[in-house]
């Protein structure tokens, strides 16, 4: 059992469940403008936690078939089958579970909307089939992490006061979305040889790079309005040159001629932006 366990979160690589949590956390302050109750904090960590770790088990399970074919994902363990499908499903139903009881927790909007994130938390698994935009389906799916928490908080999602929300939506969506396209870059060539849809694949590396870099401009764009909106102070402007930097040295790492450091740039210059990302605003807000 226990042998299955460790085995369920090497596969959904829950350690990374860190580098995702900021998102949640930045609608989460924003929405209390200040840090709020312990309650919220509490069930809003095990929402994300349990949101991710359903998505990467729904991932690893629909694409098992096309990891055991590709070298750089041969030895996970679906496709070794050091892991035995039922094994994810199990996992994958239980964190199912547990963001409807988390839903449910944080209150009557954020489980009459579950089963929205829920389409998108399965069904981006299925998206590089049929369109190559599942890039930014990837960055929508990981952007309703602040939008739910900001829900959770607030208790509304339609009204003025709301747009910081979506442009939180906005900005994540096209964050994630442009590094996945770098992220993709890795596997142009296979997922042309197996008909999967990807930007790279369809229409090039230099240009999924470039659209890559397109995406994060508007991102910056998107935090800069959100901060003149909220009317953030000065951390979160010194946050937001921070990310800019971060974001210029990742996309000098990789270039259509060389993704050596792709992995850099992905893992480590990513978590980097979220952490700094959320520490600017939480000290603004608390400013």
């Amino acid at each position: 059992m226990l042998s299955g366990v460790r085995d369920f979160l090497e596969l959904i690589k829950f350690e990374h469940t860190l580098f995702a949590l900021p998102f949640a956390y930045l609608g989460m302050v924003l929405a209390a403008r200040g840090w709020p109750s312990w309650r919220q904090v509490l069930w809003i960590t095990i929402a994300m936690a349990a949101a991710r770790t359903l998505a990467m088990g729904v991932n690893r399970l629909a694409d098992r078939i096309y990891d055991a074919r590709n070298p750089r994902t041969a030895d996970r363990p679906l496709a070794t089958g050091r892991m035995a499908p039922r094994t994810a499903w199990v996992g994958t139903s239980i964190a199912a579970l547990v963001l409807a009881v988390s839903a449910m927790a944080l209150g009557p909007l954020p489980l009459k909307l579950l089963p929205v994130a829920l389409l998108f938390l399965v069904g981006y698994a299925f998206t590089k089939r049929f369109t190559w935009a599942s890039h930014f389906i990837l960055g929508f799916t990981d952007g309703l992490a602040p939008v739910g928490a900001w829900l959770a908080v607030r208790g509304s999602l339609f009204s003025a006061d709301d747009l910081p929300a979506w442009i939180l939506l906005g900005a994540v969506t096209l964050w994630i979305g442009g590094f996945d396209l770098i992220y993709a870059c890795q596997d142009a060539d296979f997922d042309r040889e197996c008909g999967l849809h990807a930007i790279p694949a369809r229409f090039g590396i230099p240009v999924a790079l470039r659209l890559s870099g397109i995406s994060h401009t508007i991102t910056l764009v998107l935090l800069a309005v959100l901060g003149v909106i909220l009317r953030l102070a000065w951390p979160y402007a010194l946050g937001l040159v921070l990310v800019t930097g971060l974001l210029i040295l990742e996309h000098r790492l990789v270039s259509p001629g060389d993704l050596s450091r792709l992995d850099v740039a992905f893992f480590h210059i990513n978590s980097l932006i979220s952490l700094t990302l959320f520490g600017s605003v939480l000290a603004a807000v608390l400013t």
